[in-house]
């Protein structure tokens, strides 16, 4: 037997750790570019507030009345610093400052080409002097944006705070100083290659978990694999599968596959045991007619045509017995079309005129019900020759009306059948009588295809006490 090897592209537990990897990556990519961009606005937005904080303190100094030129100016590397006027041009700069955004910068309000006021980006307002600060005071507005500047030739980029301050004789000044970006891009950079080296062996690890927690899950499901391709193998029907002490969904897999087992050994028996009895009750009239027809060959004088014919009706019989129970073991769906039950009866009975015990006619309601009138009228026909062969004096058929279902009831006034083979009688080639001769018993079908042709009309067929036999059907709707 070829054992199919789990580790495959295609078996469950490969797409199971393929899979589960995917959603994984994908989860720790969208987490990480969250925390990366989570991060670096709280890095911009300090660098944005230690600008603010240089521009105001310089802002501070210009209110008061400092001149440009004393005014005490941050380191230029850390925080460059420019002061201009209204416009543009520039007034003072921080130590080792050389441009702003491209433009060269000098100290003094004769020096330096005028730089561009700068664009908001949405943290403050542009301000004119209607509503500007007063003459020595700060503009409590603040404006940021980014920026490149050159300090003592390198350039780099910052994040710029732009506030407005008047000083004692009302002339403005925009002080623009500026944070390093670099250290927020390092350590955004620094936190995002930690990502990418940890990423891998994370999803690894997530992969080997996956494939080993799917492979335990599912060795069940390998061991009644195995198990039944053993039993396709071997034809042994009565081998079951291993079932798991877990209560899961293998376990109820197990369990169903092993009543679905069940049933087939016992249909296969069953079938075994119908092809048996078919063989053996086929084999009589044959066997029979076989023998009159070389009789009557040799001697033509002997040759008794009533009983070769008889044979022959039996054999026929017999044939379309076992023709239908081939239909119904088939699933063979009857007609759904609507049946009289009353025109049923009146109709079989009419046909039974000079039996050796008459029919009765009970009551019989005007009920109908869906199906196959032939298949329905065989199941009457089976039930009146049944009833007739064992009733003493007479046999009445009835339609009545029980809630929902029609019943068909059967009764003759025999000596019944015992409870104890109420059941059995409904079982292929099973005669009670086994002496009485099968001319008069029949081959035992009868009670078998009537009983199957109810439960394929979605109806029931039992016997009671005595021996009524009632056959139910569901009413046609409407």
């Amino acid at each position: 037997m070829t054992r199919v090897r789990s580790g495959l592209p295609g078996s469950v537990r490969a797409r199971a750790a393929a899979g589960a990897t995917a959603v994984v990556a994908l989860a720790l990519v969208a987490a990480g570019t969250a925390v990366l961009l989570v991060l670096r606005g709280n890095l911009q937005g300090q660098a944005g507030l230690q600008a603010e904080v240089a521009a105001r303190e310089v802002a501070a100094q210009i209110a008061t009345g400092t001149a440009y030129d004393r005014l005490d100016l941050p380191d230029g590397e850390d925080h460059p610093v420019v002061v201009t006027d209204e416009d543009g041009r520039v007034l003072a700069a921080g130590e080792d400052v050389r441009a702003v955004d491209g433009k060269a910068v000098g100290a003094g309000r004769d020096h330096g080409a005028p730089l561009p006021p700068g664009d908001d980006d949405g943290d403050g307002g542009d301000e004119d002097d209607a509503t500007g600060p007063r003459p020595g005071e700060v503009d409590g507005e603040v404006r940021h944006r980014d920026g490149t500047a050159d300090v003592d030739g390198t350039v780099a980029d910052y994040r710029f705070a732009l506030v407005e301050a008047k000083d004692g004789r009302g002339e403005k000044a925009v002080v623009r100083a500026g944070s390093a970006l670099a250290p927020e891009r390092a350590a955004v950079g620094s936190v995002r290659d930690a990502m990418l080296i940890g990423l891998p062996p994370l999803l690894v690890v997530v992969a080997g978990v996956t494939w080993l927690v799917t492979r335990r899950a599912l060795r069940p499901v390998e061991g009644i694999r195995s198990e039944m391709a053993a039993i396709t193998a071997s034809t042994d029907l009565s081998r079951r599968v291993p079932e798991p002490a877990a209560r899961d969904e293998i376990a109820r897999l197990a369990r169903t596959t092993n009543e679905t087992l069940a049933a087939l050994e016992s249909s296969v028996e069953r079938q075994r045991r119908f092809v048996a009895d078919a063989s053996h009750e086929l084999r009589s009239p044959i066997a029979s007619l076989r023998t009159q027809l070389e009789v009557g060959e040799q001697h033509p004088e002997l040759l008794d045509v009533p009983g070769a014919v008889a044979d022959t009706v039996r054999l026929q019989r017999l044939a379309a017995d076992l023709l239908l129970l081939a239909r119904l073991d088939a699933g063979e769906a009857p007609a759904a079309a609507p049946v009289d039950l009353a025109a049923l009866v009146r109709e079989e009975c009419a046909q039974r005129v000079g039996d050796r015990v008459p029919v009765r006619l009970g009551e019989l309601a005007g009920l109908e019900v869906a199906g196959s009138r032939g298949q329905l009228g065989r199941v009457l026909g089976n039930l009146l020759d049944n009833a007739q062969r064992h009733a003493a004096g007479g046999v009445e058929v009835a339609v009545v009306r029980a809630g929902a279902w029609a019943v068909l009831r059967v009764e003759d006034d025999g000596p019944g059948v015992p409870e104890e083979e109420r059941e059995r009688i409904f079982e292929r080639f099973v005669r009670l009588d086994e002496a009485r001769a099968r001319d008069d018993g029949g081959a035992g079908l009868g009670l078998a295809i009537a009983r199957d042709v109810a439960v394929r009309h979605g109806g029931t067929l039992s016997v009671r006490e005595g021996a009524v036999f009632e056959l139910r059907l569901p009413l046609l709707a409407g």
